[in-house]
């Protein structure tokens, strides 16, 4: 006997779960009303306006980098920011490592990638 019955016409249970899954909208929350749900929860706000629309907002250090690197290369950062990790040996692992520790550096860098976008805006 064969229960998988190919013959069978009624559809099977799958795409009704999937159909299901479909018709319920999603609706995403904001943080405060994620906070008001759960007193516990850490107590987050949302971006404003000028938080969101600033060109860094949601940018990766490592991408900054590769976005750096890509467009002028090792020995342009060696000159424009003073550090030995883009002078001697220069690797994106031994650069976002000293970056994400040294605050001054990174926001070199972060001035460097500033340059870069108004130079592309222009």
């Amino acid at each position: 006997m064969d229960i998988n019955n190919d013959n069978n016409n009624e559809p099977s249970e799958q795409p009704k779960q999937t159909e299901e899954l479909t018709d319920v909208g999603f609706k995403p929350k904001t943080n405060e009303a994620l906070n008001e749900e759960n007193p516990n929860r850490k107590k987050r706000r949302q971006a404003t306006e000028s938080e969101l629309s600033h060109p860094l907002h949601g940018v990766k250090l490592v991408e900054i980098l590769e976005r750096l690197v890509e467009r002028y290369g090792w020995e342009y950062l060696a000159k424009k920011v003073n550090i030995r990790c883009f002078k001697y040996n220069p690797t994106m692992k031994a650069s976002l490592g000293f970056l994400r520790k040294t605050k001054w550096a990174r926001e070199f860098v972060e001035d460097v990638y500033m340059d870069m976008l108004e130079e592309k805006n222009q």
